[in-house]
Protein backbone atom coordinates (compact mmCIF):
# COMPACT_ATOMS: atom_id res chain seq x y z
CA UNK A 1 0.00 0.00 0.00
CA UNK A 2 2.04 2.92 -1.41
CA UNK A 3 0.40 5.52 1.37
CA UNK A 4 3.49 6.87 2.74
CA UNK A 5 3.72 7.68 6.65
CA UNK A 6 6.17 9.20 8.84
CA UNK A 7 5.91 8.76 13.25
CA UNK A 8 8.39 9.82 15.63
CA UNK A 9 11.97 10.83 15.32
CA UNK A 10 13.94 9.50 11.44
CA UNK A 11 16.92 11.11 10.43
CA UNK A 12 17.01 13.30 7.30
CA UNK A 13 18.75 10.38 4.86
CA UNK A 14 18.19 6.88 4.93
CA UNK A 15 20.87 4.52 6.01
CA UNK A 16 22.81 7.27 7.64
CA UNK A 17 23.53 7.98 11.14
CA UNK A 18 20.70 8.09 13.96
CA UNK A 19 22.48 9.00 17.64
CA UNK A 20 20.69 9.05 20.88
CA UNK A 21 21.44 12.08 22.93
CA UNK A 22 24.13 10.53 24.38
CA UNK A 23 25.99 9.76 21.43
CA UNK A 24 24.93 6.35 20.93
CA UNK A 25 23.33 5.14 17.54
CA UNK A 26 19.44 3.81 17.19
CA UNK A 27 19.21 0.78 15.42
CA UNK A 28 18.25 0.79 11.65
CA UNK A 29 15.84 -1.80 10.63
CA UNK A 30 13.93 -2.27 7.23
CA UNK A 31 10.76 -4.20 7.07
CA UNK A 32 9.70 -4.96 3.34
CA UNK A 33 8.09 -6.88 1.07
CA UNK A 34 9.28 -9.50 -1.74
CA UNK A 35 12.37 -9.17 -1.56
CA UNK A 36 13.54 -5.51 -1.59
CA UNK A 37 11.29 -4.59 -4.22
CA UNK A 38 7.50 -3.80 -3.19
CA UNK A 39 6.93 -1.87 -0.02
CA UNK A 40 8.99 -1.58 3.19
CA UNK A 41 9.79 0.86 6.01
CA UNK A 42 12.32 1.82 8.16
CA UNK A 43 11.89 1.75 11.60
CA UNK A 44 14.56 2.69 14.37
CA UNK A 45 15.03 0.59 17.35
CA UNK A 46 16.84 1.69 20.80
CA UNK A 47 18.32 -1.88 21.00
CA UNK A 48 19.29 -4.76 18.91
CA UNK A 49 16.37 -6.00 16.76
CA UNK A 50 17.69 -9.60 15.96
CA UNK A 51 18.46 -10.35 19.60
CA UNK A 52 16.81 -13.02 20.95
CA UNK A 53 17.68 -14.77 24.29
CA UNK A 54 15.90 -17.95 23.85
CA UNK A 55 13.59 -19.88 22.17
CA UNK A 56 11.19 -22.58 22.45
CA UNK A 57 8.07 -24.30 20.66
CA UNK A 58 5.01 -22.90 21.03
CA UNK A 59 1.71 -24.85 19.85
CA UNK A 60 -0.91 -22.19 17.92
CA UNK A 61 -3.48 -24.70 19.14
CA UNK A 62 -4.90 -26.69 16.31
CA UNK A 63 -4.49 -26.81 12.72
CA UNK A 64 -6.03 -29.52 11.57
CA UNK A 65 -8.06 -29.61 8.62
CA UNK A 66 -10.68 -31.68 7.79
CA UNK A 67 -11.97 -31.86 3.36
CA UNK A 68 -15.53 -30.58 2.38
CA UNK A 69 -16.89 -34.26 1.96
CA UNK A 70 -19.06 -35.20 0.79
CA UNK A 71 -19.17 -31.82 -0.84
CA UNK A 72 -21.78 -29.38 0.95
CA UNK A 73 -22.50 -26.09 1.54
CA UNK A 74 -22.60 -25.38 5.32
CA UNK A 75 -23.77 -23.26 8.25
CA UNK A 76 -21.44 -22.66 11.06
CA UNK A 77 -22.84 -20.72 14.08
CA UNK A 78 -19.47 -18.96 15.52
CA UNK A 79 -21.23 -17.40 18.35
CA UNK A 80 -21.57 -21.48 19.70
CA UNK A 81 -17.48 -21.02 19.74
CA UNK A 82 -17.81 -18.39 22.62
CA UNK A 83 -16.92 -19.90 26.85
CA UNK A 84 -18.35 -18.45 29.60
CA UNK A 85 -14.91 -17.68 30.71
CA UNK A 86 -13.93 -15.63 27.88
CA UNK A 87 -12.91 -13.09 30.11
CA UNK A 88 -9.57 -15.20 30.37
CA UNK A 89 -9.19 -15.62 26.68
CA UNK A 90 -7.59 -13.40 24.26
CA UNK A 91 -7.55 -13.04 20.63
CA UNK A 92 -4.39 -14.24 19.60
CA UNK A 93 -3.77 -17.35 21.90
CA UNK A 94 -8.05 -18.11 22.05
CA UNK A 95 -7.94 -18.53 17.98
CA UNK A 96 -10.13 -21.84 16.95
CA UNK A 97 -9.57 -22.25 13.20
CA UNK A 98 -13.09 -22.50 11.33
CA UNK A 99 -12.05 -22.96 7.26
CA UNK A 100 -8.63 -23.12 5.65
CA UNK A 101 -6.88 -24.12 2.90
CA UNK A 102 -2.97 -23.56 1.61
CA UNK A 103 -3.76 -19.95 0.79
CA UNK A 104 -5.98 -18.31 3.89
CA UNK A 105 -6.91 -19.72 7.13
CA UNK A 106 -10.24 -18.12 8.66
CA UNK A 107 -10.58 -18.38 12.82
CA UNK A 108 -12.66 -16.79 14.94
CA UNK A 109 -12.32 -15.78 19.08
CA UNK A 110 -14.30 -14.24 21.57
CA UNK A 111 -12.04 -13.00 24.04
CA UNK A 112 -11.84 -10.59 27.16
CA UNK A 113 -7.64 -10.63 28.21
CA UNK A 114 -4.76 -8.75 26.73
CA UNK A 115 -2.87 -10.90 24.23
CA UNK A 116 0.94 -11.68 24.31
CA UNK A 117 3.10 -10.50 21.87
CA UNK A 118 3.01 -12.27 18.79
CA UNK A 119 3.85 -11.59 14.95
CA UNK A 120 2.35 -13.84 11.89
CA UNK A 121 5.42 -14.78 10.08
CA UNK A 122 3.29 -17.16 7.92
CA UNK A 123 1.22 -14.03 6.24
CA UNK A 124 -0.61 -10.83 6.42
CA UNK A 125 -3.42 -10.60 9.04
CA UNK A 126 -7.33 -9.13 8.41
CA UNK A 127 -9.03 -9.18 11.28
CA UNK A 128 -13.07 -8.07 11.65
CA UNK A 129 -13.87 -6.69 14.40
CA UNK A 130 -17.63 -7.86 15.01
CA UNK A 131 -17.83 -5.77 18.27
CA UNK A 132 -16.24 -4.70 21.44
CA UNK A 133 -13.48 -2.52 21.19
CA UNK A 134 -9.57 -2.55 22.30
CA UNK A 135 -6.22 -0.98 21.59
CA UNK A 136 -3.56 -2.95 19.44
CA UNK A 137 -0.18 -1.99 20.33
CA UNK A 138 2.00 -2.47 17.63
CA UNK A 139 6.35 -1.97 17.24
CA UNK A 140 5.08 0.89 14.81
CA UNK A 141 2.39 2.62 17.46
CA UNK A 142 -1.07 1.90 18.64
CA UNK A 143 -3.99 1.96 16.80
CA UNK A 144 -7.53 2.16 18.51
CA UNK A 145 -10.08 -0.42 17.38
CA UNK A 146 -13.86 -1.13 17.32
CA UNK A 147 -16.51 -2.92 16.42
CA UNK A 148 -16.67 -2.95 12.59
CA UNK A 149 -12.99 -2.37 11.83
CA UNK A 150 -10.99 -4.23 9.27
CA UNK A 151 -7.32 -4.51 11.38
CA UNK A 152 -4.70 -4.64 8.25
CA UNK A 153 -1.16 -6.48 10.35
CA UNK A 154 1.38 -7.04 7.78
CA UNK A 155 3.46 -10.01 8.45
CA UNK A 156 5.64 -10.09 11.08
CA UNK A 157 3.86 -6.91 12.74
CA UNK A 158 5.08 -7.59 16.41
CA UNK A 159 1.72 -6.46 17.87
CA UNK A 160 -0.54 -7.16 20.72
CA UNK A 161 -4.72 -7.11 21.60
CA UNK A 162 -5.55 -4.93 24.89
CA UNK A 163 -9.13 -4.98 25.35
CA UNK A 164 -11.08 -1.79 26.42
CA UNK A 165 -14.21 -1.69 27.90
CA UNK A 166 -16.75 -4.58 29.15
CA UNK A 167 -17.83 -6.30 26.41
CA UNK A 168 -16.32 -8.85 25.08
CA UNK A 169 -13.90 -8.53 21.39
CA UNK A 170 -15.54 -10.97 18.57
CA UNK A 171 -12.34 -11.15 16.50
CA UNK A 172 -12.82 -12.83 12.68
CA UNK A 173 -9.18 -13.34 12.08
CA UNK A 174 -8.15 -14.40 8.44
CA UNK A 175 -4.93 -15.01 8.10
CA UNK A 176 -2.94 -15.24 4.60
CA UNK A 177 0.10 -17.02 3.07
CA UNK A 178 0.83 -13.79 1.16
CA UNK A 179 0.05 -10.07 1.23
CA UNK A 180 -3.32 -8.16 1.31
CA UNK A 181 -4.08 -5.21 -0.31
CA UNK A 182 -6.57 -2.86 -1.77
CA UNK A 183 -7.32 -4.60 -5.45
CA UNK A 184 -5.13 -3.17 -8.18
CA UNK A 185 -8.19 -2.41 -10.31
CA UNK A 186 -8.81 0.56 -7.47
CA UNK A 187 -5.02 2.15 -7.41
CA UNK A 188 -3.42 3.86 -9.93
CA UNK A 189 -0.18 2.78 -11.40
CA UNK A 190 1.80 4.71 -8.55
CA UNK A 191 -0.66 3.39 -5.75
CA UNK A 192 -3.18 6.22 -4.92
CA UNK A 193 -6.56 5.06 -4.94
CA UNK A 194 -8.65 6.09 -7.96
CA UNK A 195 -12.04 7.95 -8.16
CA UNK A 196 -13.72 4.58 -8.68
CA UNK A 197 -12.70 3.00 -5.58
CA UNK A 198 -15.31 2.59 -2.60
CA UNK A 199 -13.00 4.31 -0.25
CA UNK A 200 -9.77 6.16 -0.24
CA UNK A 201 -6.95 6.95 1.85
CA UNK A 202 -8.38 9.66 4.20
CA UNK A 203 -10.42 6.24 5.48
CA UNK A 204 -7.36 4.63 6.34
CA UNK A 205 -5.82 5.12 10.23
CA UNK A 206 -2.30 4.39 10.95
CA UNK A 207 -1.00 4.45 14.26
CA UNK A 208 -0.12 7.38 15.82
CA UNK A 209 3.32 8.46 17.80
CA UNK A 210 6.03 4.90 18.46
CA UNK A 211 5.61 3.13 21.55
CA UNK A 212 8.36 3.45 24.27
CA UNK A 213 8.42 0.45 26.34
CA UNK A 214 11.75 -0.13 28.28
CA UNK A 215 11.60 -4.03 29.54
CA UNK A 216 13.89 -6.82 29.55
CA UNK A 217 13.99 -10.32 28.58
CA UNK A 218 9.98 -10.21 27.10
CA UNK A 219 8.13 -13.14 25.81
CA UNK A 220 7.09 -12.73 21.66
CA UNK A 221 5.26 -15.59 20.72
CA UNK A 222 5.80 -16.40 16.24
CA UNK A 223 3.53 -18.29 14.71
CA UNK A 224 5.32 -19.93 10.92
CA UNK A 225 5.51 -22.44 8.73
CA UNK A 226 6.40 -25.90 9.63
CA UNK A 227 4.86 -28.86 11.60
CA UNK A 228 2.47 -31.52 10.83
CA UNK A 229 -0.29 -28.88 10.16
CA UNK A 230 1.81 -26.88 8.31
CA UNK A 231 1.98 -24.37 11.31
CA UNK A 232 3.33 -24.17 14.09
CA UNK A 233 4.86 -21.87 16.21
CA UNK A 234 8.00 -20.77 18.67
CA UNK A 235 8.31 -18.84 21.83
CA UNK A 236 10.96 -15.88 21.96
CA UNK A 237 12.44 -14.50 24.78
CA UNK A 238 13.89 -10.86 23.28
CA UNK A 239 16.11 -8.95 25.51
CA UNK A 240 14.83 -5.63 24.81
CA UNK A 241 10.52 -4.73 24.84
CA UNK A 242 10.09 -4.97 20.76
CA UNK A 243 8.26 -1.63 21.48
CA UNK A 244 11.85 0.60 21.43
CA UNK A 245 11.34 2.31 18.06
CA UNK A 246 11.95 5.86 18.27
CA UNK A 247 10.77 6.57 15.07
CA UNK A 248 9.71 5.22 11.34
CA UNK A 249 8.42 5.89 7.80
CA UNK A 250 7.59 4.25 4.68
CA UNK A 251 4.46 2.84 3.12
CA UNK A 252 4.11 -0.89 5.32
CA UNK A 253 2.57 -0.41 8.54
CA UNK A 254 -0.59 -1.90 10.36
CA UNK A 255 -3.46 0.47 9.35
CA UNK A 256 -7.83 0.67 9.97
CA UNK A 257 -10.74 0.62 8.01
CA UNK A 258 -14.04 0.86 9.09
CA UNK A 259 -16.97 -0.90 6.96
CA UNK A 260 -18.89 2.16 7.28
CA UNK A 261 -16.69 4.25 5.45
CA UNK A 262 -16.77 1.84 2.15
CA UNK A 263 -19.49 3.18 -0.03
CA UNK A 264 -21.53 0.60 -1.93
CA UNK A 265 -21.68 0.37 -5.57
CA UNK A 266 -25.61 0.00 -6.72
CA UNK A 267 -27.49 -0.08 -10.23
CA UNK A 268 -30.27 -0.68 -12.00
CA UNK A 269 -30.11 -4.21 -12.06
CA UNK A 270 -28.29 -6.68 -9.78
CA UNK A 271 -24.80 -6.06 -9.50
CA UNK A 272 -21.85 -9.47 -9.05
CA UNK A 273 -20.10 -9.59 -6.33
CA UNK A 274 -16.60 -8.20 -7.61
CA UNK A 275 -18.28 -4.60 -6.73
CA UNK A 276 -17.88 -5.28 -2.88
CA UNK A 277 -14.54 -6.13 -3.09
CA UNK A 278 -12.43 -4.76 -0.12
CA UNK A 279 -8.83 -5.97 0.05
CA UNK A 280 -7.05 -9.04 -2.17
CA UNK A 281 -4.50 -11.67 -1.60
CA UNK A 282 -2.74 -14.51 -3.32
CA UNK A 283 -5.56 -17.10 -3.90
CA UNK A 284 -8.66 -15.42 -2.22
CA UNK A 285 -10.22 -11.97 -2.00
CA UNK A 286 -12.15 -10.36 0.80
CA UNK A 287 -15.38 -8.42 0.37
CA UNK A 288 -18.20 -6.63 2.81
CA UNK A 289 -21.96 -6.22 1.94
CA UNK A 290 -23.17 -3.45 3.40
CA UNK A 291 -26.38 -1.14 4.25
CA UNK A 292 -27.27 -0.22 0.90
CA UNK A 293 -29.95 1.12 -1.90
CA UNK A 294 -30.68 -1.67 -3.87
CA UNK A 295 -31.55 -2.36 -7.83
CA UNK A 296 -33.75 0.34 -9.42
CA UNK A 297 -35.02 -1.03 -12.30
CA UNK A 298 -38.90 -1.54 -12.32
CA UNK A 299 -37.93 -5.61 -12.99
CA UNK A 300 -35.21 -5.98 -10.82
CA UNK A 301 -34.72 -8.78 -8.96
CA UNK A 302 -32.73 -7.30 -5.52
CA UNK A 303 -31.51 -10.39 -4.24
CA UNK A 304 -28.66 -13.01 -5.90
CA UNK A 305 -29.31 -14.76 -8.68
CA UNK A 306 -28.59 -18.84 -8.08
CA UNK A 307 -24.74 -18.52 -9.23
CA UNK A 308 -22.51 -22.01 -9.77
CA UNK A 309 -19.17 -21.19 -8.07
CA UNK A 310 -16.81 -23.25 -10.88
CA UNK A 311 -13.39 -21.54 -9.62
CA UNK A 312 -14.13 -20.72 -5.88
CA UNK A 313 -15.57 -21.18 -2.68
CA UNK A 314 -17.32 -18.66 -1.20
CA UNK A 315 -17.81 -17.95 3.08
CA UNK A 316 -19.97 -14.46 4.50
CA UNK A 317 -19.82 -14.15 7.74
CA UNK A 318 -23.20 -12.46 8.59
CA UNK A 319 -22.45 -9.73 11.28
CA UNK A 320 -24.90 -7.43 11.01
CA UNK A 321 -28.57 -6.68 9.76
CA UNK A 322 -31.05 -8.68 8.57
CA UNK A 323 -29.61 -10.50 5.12
CA UNK A 324 -32.52 -10.93 2.82
CA UNK A 325 -31.55 -13.60 0.95
CA UNK A 326 -30.92 -15.73 3.89
CA UNK A 327 -34.20 -16.25 5.69
CA UNK A 328 -35.55 -19.66 6.54
CA UNK A 329 -32.40 -21.24 6.58
CA UNK A 330 -31.48 -20.56 9.86
CA UNK A 331 -28.55 -18.55 9.38
CA UNK A 332 -28.39 -15.10 11.75
CA UNK A 333 -26.06 -13.10 13.14
CA UNK A 334 -22.78 -14.57 13.78
CA UNK A 335 -23.23 -17.47 11.16
CA UNK A 336 -20.47 -18.19 8.28
CA UNK A 337 -22.07 -20.04 5.17
CA UNK A 338 -19.62 -22.08 3.00
CA UNK A 339 -20.41 -22.59 -0.36
CA UNK A 340 -18.14 -25.01 -2.19
CA UNK A 341 -17.20 -25.00 -5.58
CA UNK A 342 -18.95 -27.33 -7.84
CA UNK A 343 -22.68 -26.49 -5.72
CA UNK A 344 -25.06 -23.91 -7.21
CA UNK A 345 -26.48 -22.14 -4.50
CA UNK A 346 -28.68 -19.08 -4.22
CA UNK A 347 -31.59 -17.40 -2.18
CA UNK A 348 -33.36 -19.20 0.00
CA UNK A 349 -37.08 -20.88 -1.33
CA UNK A 350 -39.05 -17.40 -1.06
CA UNK A 351 -36.92 -14.89 -0.93
CA UNK A 352 -36.76 -13.73 -4.41
CA UNK A 353 -40.91 -12.74 -4.03
CA UNK A 354 -40.68 -11.46 -0.81
CA UNK A 355 -37.46 -9.06 -1.85
CA UNK A 356 -39.44 -7.76 -4.80
CA UNK A 357 -40.21 -3.86 -4.44
CA UNK A 358 -37.49 -3.39 -2.01
CA UNK A 359 -35.86 -0.19 -2.06
CA UNK A 360 -32.61 -0.78 0.28
CA UNK A 361 -31.21 -3.57 2.77
CA UNK A 362 -29.98 -3.43 6.17
CA UNK A 363 -27.24 -6.10 6.16
CA UNK A 364 -24.10 -6.17 7.11
CA UNK A 365 -21.91 -9.40 6.16
CA UNK A 366 -18.11 -10.33 5.60
CA UNK A 367 -16.88 -12.62 2.40
CA UNK A 368 -14.47 -14.42 1.41
CA UNK A 369 -13.60 -16.07 -2.20
CA UNK A 370 -11.18 -18.91 -2.08
CA UNK A 371 -9.66 -20.28 -5.57
CA UNK A 372 -8.68 -23.18 -4.05
CA UNK A 373 -11.21 -25.39 -2.09
CA UNK A 374 -11.58 -24.67 1.81
CA UNK A 375 -11.79 -27.53 4.51
CA UNK A 376 -12.98 -27.28 8.14
CA UNK A 377 -10.84 -26.45 10.91
CA UNK A 378 -11.58 -27.79 14.46
CA UNK A 379 -13.51 -25.15 15.25
CA UNK A 380 -15.16 -25.04 12.27
CA UNK A 381 -16.42 -28.94 12.52
CA UNK A 382 -17.51 -27.96 16.75
CA UNK A 383 -20.46 -25.55 15.48
CA UNK A 384 -22.18 -27.05 12.47
CA UNK A 385 -25.72 -26.67 11.87
CA UNK A 386 -26.12 -30.08 9.85
CA UNK A 387 -29.26 -29.52 8.21
CA UNK A 388 -27.85 -26.50 6.41
CA UNK A 389 -27.18 -28.52 3.04
CA UNK A 390 -31.17 -29.45 2.90
CA UNK A 391 -32.81 -25.97 3.27
CA UNK A 392 -33.49 -25.46 0.02
CA UNK A 393 -35.37 -28.58 -0.91
CA UNK A 394 -36.96 -28.74 2.69
CA UNK A 395 -36.06 -32.08 3.45
CA UNK A 396 -33.23 -34.02 3.77
CA UNK A 397 -31.76 -37.86 2.85
CA UNK A 398 -33.43 -40.64 3.02
CA UNK A 399 -31.56 -43.39 5.68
Amino acid sequence: MAYYRRAGDVPPKRHTQHRRPDGTLYYEELMGEEGFSSDSSLLYHAGVPSAIVDATPWDPGDQSLTDNRPLLPRHLRLHDLGTPDWKSVDVVTGRRLVLGNADVRISYVVAGETSPLYRNAVGDEVVYLESGSAIVETVFGALDVAGGDYVVLPRATTHRWVPTGSEPLRAYAIEASSHIAPPKRYLSRYGQLLEHAPYCERDLHGPGAPLLVEQTDVEVLVKHRGGPDGITGTRYVVPTHPFDVVGWDGCLYPYTFNVSDFEPITGRVHQPPPVHQVFEGSGFVICNFVPRKVDYHPLAVPVPYYHANVDSDEVMFYCGGDYEARKGSGIGQGSISLHPGGHSHGPQPGAVERALGAESFDELAVMVDTFRPLALGEGGRACEDPSYAWSWAGRGPAR
